[in-house]
């Protein structure tokens, strides 16, 4: 089994949502948690289009990176999954595992009416979920 951990500044959408496909998909090879800098809520935005694929994240906590360390952790992969524009403040954890930075636009800056907002989510969603289908296509 892989262990693998997506971080971002928040904990709240992205990594949340790589950690879900991830888990779901490839249950059976992947040891698979997310974490944040610092964690906030789970953008509910997120949990909505998240319901839509039949995942549930109502409720789920966010995780501090830091605690994450602290309690030795170690991964295989640890992946970030900050913007571009907000590369310098996502997260390092340390540790030996290998090191992936998958950009994602931030779920949380979307603008527009609700349906535009849900829209944008939707397609930050099919991103991730394509990039996770990449990453486990890749182990065979």
């Amino acid at each position: 089994m892989q262990r693998v951990l997506f971080v971002c500044v928040h904990n709240s959408a992205r990594s949340q949502m790589a950690e879900a496909y991830l888990s779901t998909y490839g249950a059976k090879r992947f040891v698979v948690e997310s974490a944040g800098l610092e964690p906030g809520t789970i953008n509910s935005l997120v949990v909505e289009v998240m319901k839509e694929e039949g995942i549930d994240l109502s409720g789920k906590p966010t995780n501090s990176v830091m605690d994450f360390y602290n309690e030795g952790r170690s991964y295989d992969y640890v992946i970030t999954v900050c913007s571009r524009d907000a590369a310098e403040r996502c997260p390092i954890f340390p540790g030996s595992g290998k090191r992936l930075h998958w950009p994602f636009d931030d779920p949380s800056k979307v603008k527009g009416s609700r349906e535009q907002k849900l829209a944008e989510v939707r397609r930050i969603r099919d991103e991730i979920r394509d990039k996770i289908t990449s990453f486990m296509d890749s182990f065979g």
